[in-house]
């Protein structure tokens, strides 16, 4: 059984086709969850991918989605179990099928939901990964300026410490969401949600200089709508910044092993707690719907104090 990545990638591509009858029945599932509930495009991306995988595995055995029942949903939860696929990944999953099979139920198409009876895997319960303040210097200092690629990077990883941004945020946003002479950037969240986030001194002087040099030379006769560009005049794309972040890391000294895009994001509000932020502004900048989300920071925040004492109080 596969236990990497590659492996189970590999695993994948080597499923039957899609029967045209599941690719009927998941475009319709997208459809009307996406009219009923504004959901995210990466979020739809997620469940289509899920129910896609769940679709293609299912035909081996000559089935497909219509008959699946709780025995066949055992059986792929067990095999995804035995392919590593991590805890996490299988509550999505499962999440995804329930949503399915409820629309189903509701359109009649269905007289039972195989799911009713599945448990979700439990989840450890793990802290947020935020890098120190020191670090972060030397993440935001590692690329060369001197270069139109390098001053996009610095003008970027700067964007998202700022603004506390989530990666597809960060690479999807338009030019036209940035207002530098009021500092304030306008972020368009999970579920279509807006908000406004102030962008601090050294993101709009790195932003204003990458607008001003690099931009125009990256996007030539184009006029891209996207911030930030490739030399193709394309906008990265979030495995292109997570590679970027990763290959910073190293040159700054920093176990790329334990930075990730998200980190920042992470860093951002974990940084502003310890400085004596508000948990209800930092809800409001991180663009949470719930207070709950947000405050797991304040664990993180928490354990470093402890750290802290622990590492310099003569008592500890």
């Amino acid at each position: 059984m596969p236990t990497t990545p590659s492996e189970r990638r590999e695993q994948a591509v080597a499923l039957p086709p899609l029967r045209d009858s599941d690719a009927t029945a998941i475009h319709g599932f997208i459809e009307t969850i996406w009219a009923e509930n504004g959901l995210a495009k990466q979020t739809l991306a997620s469940y289509r991918r899920d129910l896609e995988g769940f679709a293609r595995w299912r035909d081996g055995d000559g089935g497909g989605l219509a008959g699946a029942d709780r025995a066949v949903l055992f059986d792929y939860l067990a095999w995804r179990t035995r392919s590593a696929y991590s805890p996490r990944s299988n509550a999505r999953l499962l999440s995804t099928l329930r949503a399915f099979f409820a629309l189903q139920v509701r359109r009649g198409l269905r007289a039972d939901d195989p799911t009713a009876l599945l448990d979700p895997p439990k989840l450890p319960r793990s802290l947020p990964k935020a890098l120190s303040e020191r670090d972060i210097e030397a993440l935001l200092n590692a690329p060369d300026v001197a270069s139109p690629l390098g001053l996009r990077d610095r003008a970027m990883l700067e964007l998202m410490y700022a603004a506390g941004l989530r990666v597809s945020e960060l690479v999807g946003v338009p030019a036209t969401m940035v207002n530098l002479r009021q500092g304030v950037l306008r972020v368009t969240g999970k579920g279509g949600k807006e908000r406004l986030v102030p962008l601090g001194e050294e993101s709009q002087h790195w932003l204003s200089r990458y607008l001003a040099e690099s931009r125009p030379a990256l996007a030539g006769k184009r006029a891209p709508a996207a911030l930030f560009l490739n030399a193709d005049g394309e906008p990265p794309s979030r495995q292109q910044y997570w590679g970027l972040v990763k290959r910073y890391a190293g040159a700054a000294g920093i176990d790329p092993r334990k930075v990730s895009p998200h980190g920042l994001r992470h860093s951002f509000a974990t940084h502003l707690l310890n400085h004596g932020a508000d948990l209800r502004a930092l809800q409001m900048l991180l663009g949470h719907a719930s207070l709950s989300t947000t405050q797991i920071y304040t664990l993180v925040a928490r354990e470093q104090l402890k750290r802290l004492h622990a590492q310099h109080h003569p008592r500890a």
